[in-house]
């Protein structure tokens, strides 16, 4: 995966690396952060693009996010985007939750899912939220996953 910050400057290390300088570096200035990963897809035409967050929210002082974008050319199911949303996101969390442990930082994993039964993205609903808490990490979905729903969204 080839991580970026918002502003487009690609990261210069492996995210493990750049996450826990990124820690190391808050906890210096005094600040509390808590992460959380989400995934946003969109379809054009016969290619879904991905793009997957990591933001770094300070106690009561701001954020900001390393993004990920990827365009896969396959034709998918509404079920099959959002399981492979919740891959990416569970995927990134398993990578980088050693170093989050070592600092003991919170993490969450948002999914795009609506829990309302009257959206369409509430078909995979069951299996994110299996699959997300199976791997051990905390989930939210719509409304609460603003990772997926504001940030990733934005940048898809």
């Amino acid at each position: 995966m080839s991580w970026k910050r918002l502003n487009g400057q690609p990261l210069s290390d492996h995210i493990v690396n750049e996450v826990e300088r990124v820690i190391k570096a808050e906890k210096a200035l005094g600040h509390r952060l808590k992460v959380y990963i989400g995934t946003d897809s969109q379809t054009y035409g016969e290619a879904v693009h991905f793009a997957t967050v990591i933001v770094f929210l300070r106690e009561k002082k701001g954020g900001f996010m390393f993004v990920n974008k990827e365009r896969v050319v396959r034709q998918m199911g509404l079920r099959e985007r959002m399981i492979l949303e919740v891959h990416r996101s569970v995927q990134t969390a398993y990578s980088i939750c050693d170093v989050l442990d070592k600092y003991d930082v919170g993490l969450e994993v948002h999914a795009d899912i609506n829990t309302d039964p009257d959206f369409e993205s509430n078909v995979a609903l069951k299996e994110a939220m299996g699959y997300i808490m199976a791997m051990g990490f905390e989930f939210k979905a719509k409304p609460d996953a603003f990772a997926s729903t504001s940030c990733a969204d934005k940048l898809v």
